[in-house]
């Protein structure tokens, strides 16, 4: 059964405690945070004190997604503002075992997203000291887009690679999930599913939730 990790991005932020509050009622395991610069992403979200807020309404597991540059001097501040994990981009990262290693050392899971263009072997040397693989199967900085059909592909070689090596890695999808294909990609080897438009945009997010746990 794959754990459910809805982006809040998605949100409706003049309505954040409601759909906190939704999130918290629902079958959803994980709250999806993506931090944004508009630098490494064309986009700019939310940052360290935004996350604080959110995390005192929840209880469920924080799972950052740090779409941005030189990543490493916010590590200290999303741990205080109640971080559980920090996910960071293989391409952002000239020094990327010594950053896994800051994020580990504060506490938190450590995790790396590949972007749709950056092959799954760039992962191999990493793998063994990471907790999670995030494959961006839309291009990364906006909610609502398609999902690459390509993106299949590469889960299932990353499942493989995680596998040879008897590895405790979760791989986590991000970008385009739907219920019309949230059923192919988990059968690809993905753990973890983010789905923002897909859940906040429907008529019953609750509902979209219990579906996709349903899967």
């Amino acid at each position: 059964m794959a754990i459910i990790a809805p982006s809040l991005l998605a949100a409706n932020f003049l309505q954040l405690q409601r759909d906190c509050d939704m999130l918290n009622a629902s079958e959803a395991d994980w709250f999806h945070l993506d931090v944004m610069d508009g630098r490494f992403v064309p986009n700019i979200s939310f940052g360290p004190m935004l996350i604080k807020f959110i995390t005192s309404t929840t209880s469920k597991f924080c799972d950052v997604h740090l779409m941005i540059e030189e990543p490493e001097k916010y590590f200290e501040a999303l741990k205080e503002a109640g971080s559980d994990s920090l996910t960071i981009h293989v391409e952002t990262c000239r020094h990327l075992h010594r950053n896994i290693q800051l994020i580990k050392q504060l506490d938190m899971g450590a995790g790396v997203a590949i972007n749709p263009h950056t092959p799954v072997d760039l992962l191999k040397d990493i793998l063994g000291d990471i907790d999670l693989v995030c494959i961006m199967s839309v291009n990364p900085g906006f909610g609502g887009q398609s999902f690459i059909p390509h993106s299949l592909d590469k889960i299932r070689q990353l499942k493989e690679m995680i596998t040879e090596r008897n590895l405790n890695v979760k791989i986590e999808v991000d970008g385009g999930i739907t219920l019309a294909n949230a059923q192919s990609v988990i059968d690809a080897g993905a753990d973890v599913l983010v789905a923002g438009s897909t859940v906040f945009n429907s008529a019953d997010p609750g509902a979209t939730i219990k579906a996709l746990k349903q899967l």
